[in-house]
């Protein structure tokens, strides 16, 4: 029978894991959506910004597609030095 510090221990270790698995589709989602490589940590700083500045308080339910789809959207629109002009 694992301690409960055993659990916790393995509990952190996975949310660190999924941490890092939403900030790997987190940035494919901006690569296709046309961020530049080299400005892919700007861009991710960005955009953590940004779902504040788009939903500002309401942000109390699930954060789905459509919610990403609109802040890259309104990065788009407000940071088009991140992206490239490519068609």
């Amino acid at each position: 029978m694992k301690s409960d510090k055993e659990k916790l221990n393995e509990a952190e270790f996975e949310i660190e894991e999924l941490a890092m698995q939403l900030a790997d589709m987190l940035g494919a989602a901006l690569h296709y959506a046309g961020v530049r490589d080299d400005k892919m940590p700007q861009a991710v700083e960005a955009y953590l910004d940004a779902m504040d500045e788009v939903f500002k308080d309401d942000m109390e339910g699930e954060t789905g597609y459509e919610e990403v789809i609109a802040v890259i959207e309104y990065l788009k629109a407000n940071r088009p030095d991140l992206f490239s002009h490519r068609k």
